[in-house]
């Protein structure tokens, strides 16, 4: 039995389809185990601390609330501490439902066809250990007609200590006919920096016909934990998904989007940025599928990356036959800031249909050193020269942020000069 696997008791171990589920996940892990380097979807980003490494699942209630651990917005917050759900905000705007997962679990009968659907446990190992462990999360369902005027900021909030923690968590997300909504989640810690731990996050979130959800992420944590995620994305009819993502720390982070946009005029934007410096691994990884006509994509990352550090990214597109009246665009770019760093770039393109605009590509350079040398000509420090030329680099990604004070966030966030004011 792997590492990752231990033998806890968890709540809802009564409820007999949720114990199937779990055990469902057990047995799918207990399989494919940690991937190998051998695995073509890991072929860049080698998971190997996992086979030395023994992260046990957190206990309940461990850790406290941080009062400081905010956002510089206005948001509905929600908590949660060492992965575990701790409060909501009460005043939720109408037309919008907030659960803990495992109360969702337990009085939402609904959610039972829908939870565990769009994570495939039998391709996705992190997805079936996290399904193992199903219970902590959030519910999110917002009705149909709502337009949600501020975002929905889920806030987890880690106690890093010298113990290897293992944080499981599940968001599902229901958006239905015609609503509207801006969801930011924000991963962020306290303690040693070179902290280890493990979150292990899945999302499963449905938009249905004319709804539109735009999905925000920060992801900054401490030097040597662990950040996997798969959010799993199912567009309805001129539904819109349209995501962002952040990533700036741990030693390993991988951040996998799967969209399927399954009718006519479906839509999706998934952009993300990534800088890191050491020897970290920092994987963004897609895969969007277009099954019907009329549907549209659109990819953009670009990555910072320095010292010994490794940038990956993999973005496939998928054109199913009918697809047709298609477009799907792709592109990938980083900045290279040390001889030692290295980018890994797997762009893909399938395409079953005629009629179809599709494009992808990638690129990557390093700093002007003509630009650097005429701003330290000027009297400007190296530091904040170089951190000038690497804001201008990715303010072209940051800037397709719609909420400005979101926007603003990741801006300040990208930027550690402006973290330490």
């Amino acid at each position: 039995m792997s590492k990752l696997l231990h033998d806890i008791k968890l709540i809802g171990d009564d409820i007999p389809w949720l114990k199937d589920m779990r055990s469902a996940g057990r047995d799918a892990f207990a399989v494919s185990g940690i991937p190998q380097p051998k695995a073509e979807a890991w072929k860049y980003t080698k998971p190997i601390r996992f086979f030395a490494e023994d992260f046990t699942p957190a206990p309940r209630g461990e850790g406290c609330l941080n009062p400081n651990k905010n956002l510089p917005f206005n948001a509905c917050k929600i908590y949660f501490e060492n992965g575990v759900f701790s409060s909501c905000d009460d005043d939720l705007p109408q037309g919008v439902e907030v659960l803990p997962l495992i109360e969702a679990i337990m009085f939402k009968p609904e959610i039972r066809g829908k939870i565990g659907a769009l994570a495939d446990v039998s391709k996705h190992p992190f997805a079936a250990l996290n399904q193992a462990y199903l219970g902590e999360g959030v519910y999110i369902k917002v009705a149909a007609g709502t337009k949600v005027e501020k975002p929905l900021a889920i806030i987890n909030h880690i106690t890093a200590d010298q113990e290897l923690r293992q944080h499981s968590l599940r968001n599902l997300v229901i958006m239905d006919d015609s609503s509207q909504a801006e969801i930011m989640e924000y991963y962020c810690y306290d303690g040693e920096l070179k902290s280890s731990y493990f979150v292990n996050m899945v999302n499963e979130i449905y938009i249905s016909e004319n709804a539109s959800l735009h999905h925000y992420k920060l992801q900054s944590e401490a030097y040597k934990a662990a950040h996997i995620a798969l959010n799993s994305v199912f567009v309805a009819a001129s539904g819109e998904y349209k995501s962002f993502c952040l990533q700036k720390g741990a030693d390993l982070s991988r951040n996998e989007t799967k969209v399927i946009l399954s009718a006519e005029y479906a839509k999706a934007e998934v952009d993300a940025a990534y800088i890191m410096n050491g020897w970290a691994t920092i994987d963004t990884t897609t895969d969007i599928e277009h099954l019907k006509p009329f549907t549209q994509s659109s990819q953009l990352v670009k990555g910072v990356i320095g010292g010994q550090a490794k940038g990956v990214f993999q973005g496939k597109i998928h054109i199913a036959p009918q697809a047709v009246k298609t477009e799907g665009y792709q592109l990938h770019k980083a900045m290279l800031l040390s001889d030692e760093a290295e980018i890994d770039v797997k762009p893909e393109l399938e395409i079953f249909a005629d009629d179809v605009k599709c494009s992808h590509g990638a690129a990557s350079g390093e700093l002007n050193a003509d630009q650097l040398f005429y701003m330290r000509s000027r009297g400007i420090g190296e530091e904040e020269a170089r951190q000038i030329l690497i804001d201008a680099y990715l303010n072209d990604v940051i800037a397709k942020i719609d909420n400005q004070e979101i926007r603003q966030f990741m801006s300040m966030a990208a930027n550690p000069l402006k973290e330490r004011e």
